[in-house]
């Protein structure tokens, strides 16, 4: 499934997407993205504040308000619609309390693959194993939501025995050696960000763990 959020959006970014997840669902806000590029989502979920009404398309797209306040319109998507592999677009840019509040809900389905587009980056929880081939020297950051225990094969510096901590100990600017990049997590939520070009690769490795 693809995503779409109101935060900061290409239109490429969501064309590659819909081409790896082509079910799209907008996140309240995200369907002003939609409608400004021409797509039609399978639905609208969300407490509706951000979403500019069109009533010339709301007897063709289902609208699922929620207006519970404690969780965000990104966190009411992944509630209600249930697939393994997501694909967020327009979570990251713009408010930085937004781009905070996505990555901590990454973090509340630890059995579900969910990668984030930004400009420069993807970025998804790290499952109890990641593996996928990386050229020598790409940036691999590592940032810890919770004390994290892992280990690592095929980065510069490696993460064994190291207590990740998100007041403590990090992992940015981290890097491949080349070959095969193999994270493996024994406790603890673990954000892996790479370049944006490897967005495709990633969502294979991530489809791949969940076979």
């Amino acid at each position: 499934m693809t995503l779409l959020g109101g935060g900061s959006a290409r239109k490429s970014d969501l064309r590659e997407s819909l081409s790896m997840a082509p079910l799209l669902v907008c996140a309240d806000g995200g369907a002003n993205h939609a409608r400004k590029w021409g797509v039609t989502p399978a639905g609208i979920i969300g407490d509706m504040d951000s979403y500019r009404v069109d009533p010339a398309l709301e007897s063709e797209i289902p609208l699922l308000p929620v207006s519970d306040q404690n969780s965000t319109d990104f966190e009411k998507c992944l509630a209600i619609v249930t697939a393994p592999l997501v694909v967020g677009v327009g979570f990251l840019g713009k408010r930085l309390d937004h781009q905070l509040a996505a990555l901590n809900g990454l973090c509340k389905h630890p059995g579900r693959a969910i990668v984030l587009i930004g400009k420069k980056d993807v970025v998804f929880r790290a499952p109890p194993k990641f593996a996928m081939q990386l050229a020598a020297e790409t940036r691999v950051s590592l940032h810890p939501i919770t004390g994290v225990q892992a280990k690592s094969k095929g980065l510069v510096w490696p993460v064994e025995g190291l207590d990740f901590q998100p007041n403590g100990q990090i992992g940015s600017s981290n890097a491949a050696i080349g070959g095969e990049l193999v994270l493996e997590i024994m406790q603890g939520d673990l954000l892996v960000m790479l370049p944006r070009k490897h967005l495709k690769r990633v969502v294979q490795a991530l489809r791949a763990g969940l076979a």
